[in-house]
């Protein structure tokens, strides 16, 4: 979704439930799917493990995938908080996703161009970064602290830098209200 601030802060949350139970993810839960690896080039620095995952427009279909047998009972009240406290309650979570991206590595500058995005709320919750790891939105530099929500104006052009040593996580979803145009 375009929004008037690049980056909208929704504070903090209580993400340790959540980033216990990734840190308990073997390499191959991170290699398992590669479906945003094969689907966006400039995921290709990237691991996932993917909850659920919208495809198609306009009849969207929502998929549930091998990580929400394995995290949806730390991943959903987490994200039910921050639906709860900014959005309106009644909508659909579209996807839902860990996403890490390599020590060293960057995600090249792109916007997200899915029909859906126009629509979605795009929502961060960074689980393990540093002070090093830069998130660029239309040329403002922004540092995401773990434990804080955040959301990104992913419309806009926007890359990652992550120069650390350091593998950075984020816990991302994207939320529809109802009445949205889908």
């Amino acid at each position: 979704m375009k929004l008037a601030e690049k980056l909208k802060v929704l504070g903090p949350v209580n993400h340790l439930p959540l980033k216990t139970a990734m840190l308990a993810a073997t390499k191959d839960e991170w290699l398992e799917e590669q479906l945003r690896q094969k689907s966006f080039d400039v995921h290709a620095k990237t691991h996932s493990i993917i909850l659920l995952f919208a495809e198609g427009w306009p009849d969207v279909q929502i998929s549930r995938h091998s990580g929400w047998n394995r995290y949806s009972a730390q991943a959903l009240p987490l994200m039910q908080d921050i639906i709860r406290r900014h959005y309106s309650r009644q909508g659909s979570i579209i996807r839902a996703m860990f996403a890490k991206l390599l020590a060293g590595k960057s995600i090249d500058e792109h916007f997200d161009d899915h029909p859906t995005f126009t629509i979605g709320h795009r929502i961060h919750v960074p689980l393990v970064t540093n002070e090093q790891v830069r998130f660029v939105i239309d040329g403002e530099d922004y540092n995401l602290k773990e434990g804080i929500a955040y959301e990104v104006s992913n419309l806009d052009f926007h890359y990652v830098a992550n120069p650390s040593e350091e593998d950075r996580v984020h816990f991302i979803f994207d939320y529809v209200e109802d009445g949205a145009a889908v």
